[in-house]
């Protein structure tokens, strides 16, 4: 992609999609490796909440996130099964964008794009866990760490710096 060509555009994932997806995961967090079975299940069960990236004609990020319990962030590598009933936050699972993606402004208009689903699903908070050094850019966004011990086995079992991060979506 050239440097001139700034445009991006983020659009629904489609299960032909899983493959660059799977890539895309395996070089930005290979660290936090996923089954494809996880992207899989998470596209069918929310696949309002399943975008890809498009930068130029390149495919070059995408992000998972679905309504789900407040302070109970899913296990890395697991499978949901189902989504709650009573939802109680807007989880964002997976945010993973190419270095050609950075810098666009990408990441910004996602959290925009996140916020407005949220808000369509009448949730108070998004949440996630912030990894690869990601903290700065989401306490950017209004996103600020929650201290709960009862987390922190989840967090330990992504490494010693993931964090949980929530925003209330009433305040933007």
């Amino acid at each position: 992609m050239c440097s001139q060509d700034r445009h991006f555009n983020w659009r629904r994932m489609s299960a032909l999609d899983m493959a660059a997806v799977v890539l895309i995961a395996a070089q930005v967090h290979p660290d936090y490796p996923e089954d494809e079975r996880v992207f899989t299940e998470r596209l069918a069960l929310y696949p309002d909440g399943c975008l890809l990236l498009e930068a130029g004609t390149q495919v070059a990020g995408y992000v998972i996130s679905h309504p789900w319990r407040e302070l109970q962030p899913p296990a890395l590598n697991s499978l949901l099964q189902v989504l709650p009933a009573t939802a109680s936050t807007y989880y964002i699972h997976d945010v993973a964008l190419l270095p050609v993606a950075r810098g666009l402004g990408a990441a910004s208009q996602l959290v925009d794009i996140l916020m407005q689903l949220a808000q369509a699903a009448g949730l108070a908070t998004m949440s996630l866990v912030a990894v690869n050094d990601s903290h700065a850019f989401w306490a950017r966004h209004g996103f600020a760490p929650i201290d709960a011990p009862a987390l922190q086995e989840k967090l330990n079992s992504y490494d010693a710096a993931a964090r949980f991060l929530a925003k209330d979506v009433a305040r933007g």
